[in-house]
């Protein structure tokens, strides 16, 4: 049997989407099969997809005819192509263009648009789950929403945050004390500052935070355009809030955490729900897209925009040392039932190889 030859297509999206196809190829590397992952320089200077072993073909985050060029050039004799996320697929659609090269398509996350916006995201991902021979859906919504688009074929496909590889650091208490909160319980969010990750009711809930004694500080890891606003309203209203920017030590400020919280619109599965599980962190999190099905019964679940359901969960915990001991007990054992990576690995070879023998392999 000749040698498997799969193309890995990025558009330079998320992180975990970025984390994904470094651990897919690492393991798909392992097991013999010959590896191009097409994306924009950077993603490589930043994954080193090329170190596990992977072909890597620089392509800009275009859908112009030369970055379309570049792409179909890099997928000759591909036996299968896999585009993660939207734009990835159709970019990887225009440069397949007729040839009977079966894609692959892992839908990781959903976008937010309104207005014309919003009528070009549809026809995006009706062109995305109609041209994929196989739709991988990280989230069982997203399964439901591929299929009405148009999916000839939609599968679960939950994906594993790769295991966070921990940089030597200083300890939670000495991490804590960095942060102004000895004495006080830490609240911790990690994520972009997007509209669409909920800050804006996470700053009304810290509102309510100042009624606590002692009150706790709440901390934001991530940087985005959202910063200058979400900065005017902690200083005018004299939130106990500290917007940290980009930290590469995001998983230790987790582990640091009484209770990390999640307000997003939706999710599909968080990585930041994962590590704080896995840690035994007690999470705080919207009941939106594919969190309900991630942690089970290991987090307290509110409704998404409910400042009052918000601070009153986070409230409640800080004041229940019980319930926050069952949740750092629940948290580690719901994570051991999540998919591993080899497993995530073994389902898209699964995919690939029922694509490819009917070509005759």
């Amino acid at each position: 049997m000749s040698q498997l030859r799969a193309v890995q297509v990025l558009g330079g999206g998320s992180a975990g989407s970025s984390a994904h196809v470094g651990s897919l190829v690492a393991g798909l590397v392992a097991r013999g099969v010959r590896v191009t992952v097409c994306a924009p320089a950077a993603l490589d200077r930043a994954h080193v997809f090329s170190a596990a072993g992977a072909h890597f073909a620089p392509v800009p985050r275009r859908s112009d005819p030369v970055a379309v060029a570049a792409l179909r050039a890099a997928c000759a004799g591909a036996d299968v192509v896999h585009a993660h996320g939207l734009h990835a697929a159709v970019r990887a659609a225009l440069a397949l263009g007729g040839r009977h090269v079966p894609l692959v398509v892992t839908w990781h996350t959903r976008a937010h648009a309104e207005g014309a916006r919003r009528r070009l995201l549809h026809l995006l991902e009706r062109k995305a789950v109609r041209t994929a021979a196989v739709v991988l859906a990280t989230s069982s919504d997203l399964v439901d929403r591929a299929r009405s688009r148009g999916a000839r074929d939609a599968r679960l496909a939950p994906v594993s945050a790769p295991l966070p590889r921990l940089a030597a650091g200083p300890p939670a208490d000495k991490l804590r004390a960095e942060l102004g909160a000895v004495g006080r319980p830490l609240i911790v969010a990690v994520g972009s500052l997007v509209p669409h990750h909920g800050y804006g009711t996470l700053l009304d809930a810290a509102a309510a935070w100042r009624g606590l004694d002692p009150v706790p500080l709440l901390v934001v890891a991530g940087e985005g355009r959202e910063r200058a606003a979400l900065r005017r309203r902690i200083t005018t209203e004299d939130l106990p809030v500290e917007l940290l920017g980009s930290r590469s030590d995001a998983t230790a400020l987790l582990a640091a955490a009484d209770v990390a919280v999640l307000p997003s619109r939706w999710e599909s599965r968080s990585t930041v729900a994962q590590e704080a599980l896995r840690a035994g962190v007690p999470l705080v999190a919207t009941a939106v897209g594919g969190t309900p099905e991630l942690v089970g019964d290991a987090a307290v679940l509110v409704p998404y925009a409910d400042a009052d359901a918000l601070s009153g969960a986070v409230a409640r915990l800080l004041g229940d040392p019980a319930e926050r001991a069952r949740l750092a007990a629940e948290g580690p054992r719901q994570a051991a039932g999540w998919p591993s990576e080899d497993d995530t690995i073994a389902q898209v070879l699964c995919v690939y190889d029922e694509l490819v023998q009917p070509l005759g392999r």
